[in-house]
């Protein structure tokens, strides 16, 4: 279990990057291997995606009541007619595969998945597609514009931010900027994608941890922090974005990459 100084340095980072395009799994799984400090491991990781869940669900509270009652109505008449409507049916259908998958390669990305230099290359990788898809891809499709193609190959883009370093956020706002949709509703979708994966997540692990360890001061501080910046990253990436590119964050995933794989080998590996 970290201090409640590094809790708080943890739950900051969780919350900055869950929703910034730069990899919350990365800073979590690089700042204890920086710092030497102890790895608190994946489960209080996940444990502190309670705070950016607290986060996502309070700043687009108006949309998940919509989308609430928009399910109920797919229900009630077996139709997908408003716009409402479809957007839960796409978000249905694109947390399937990070669901099924996350299931699969649980026990990677709690070891192998972990690695310097495996997260390191990730973080380069995905920040070169970043930045092609943001400077090449058209940009006039709004979030009402969306597809079930869009919803599928989104998710499918999730799948790989169970690798640290790719990026939940990375992968589909990526993904969603390849397929056309406007800075915007790429983000504003990868944020609302992020709420059924984050909670499935929570209710697998969070028991665990608190099996383990009880309710303590650092996990306390961690999740506090952790919703804090989370709110704070979802205002401000969404104002960025109306006027800016994704560019300074496919800069800075490629700068800490390199920055990684070199302290990596100037350690040895």
């Amino acid at each position: 279990m970290p201090t409640v100084f590094q809790a708080l340095i943890l739950g900051l980072l969780q919350g900055l990057a869950e929703f910034l395009p730069i990899s919350s799994s990365a800073h979590l799984a690089l700042a204890p291997w920086l710092f030497h400090w102890p790895d608190p491991g994946l489960s209080f990781d996940v444990a502190l995606h309670f705070g950016t869940l607290i986060a996502v669900v309070w700043y687009f509270r108006a949309e998940w009541l919509a989308l609430l009652q928009a399910t109920w109505e797919i229900i009630r008449t077996r139709k997908i007619a408003t716009v409402e409507q479809k957007r839960a049916a796409f978000l249905i259908v694109a947390t399937i595969p990070g669901g099924i998958f996350g299931l699969l390669l649980e026990k990677k990305a709690e070891t192998a998945f972990r690695n310097p230099a495996l997260i390191a290359t990730a973080l380069i990788v995905l920040g070169i597609l970043l930045w092609l898809a943001d400077k090449l891809a058209r940009s006039d499709r709004p979030l009402a514009g969306m597809t079930w193609t869009d919803a599928i190959v989104i998710g499918c883009a999730q799948v790989f931010a169970l690798i640290p370093g790719v990026s939940r956020s990375g992968s589909t706002i990526t993904a969603g900027r390849a397929l056309g949709l406007d800075r915007n509703a790429a983000a504003a979708f990868s944020f609302l994608l992020s709420m059924p994966i984050i909670a499935a997540a929570v209710i697998l692990k969070v028991p665990h941890v608190m099996r383990e360890t009880g309710m303590n001061a650092p996990l306390l501080v961690g999740v506090a922090a952790s919703a804090i910046s989370g709110w704070l990253a979802i205002s401000v990436l969404l104002k960025y974005v109306s006027r800016h590119s994704y560019g300074v964050f496919a800069l800075y995933r490629i700068v800490l990459g390199l920055a990684v794989l070199a302290i990596y080998f100037a350690r040895g590996g």
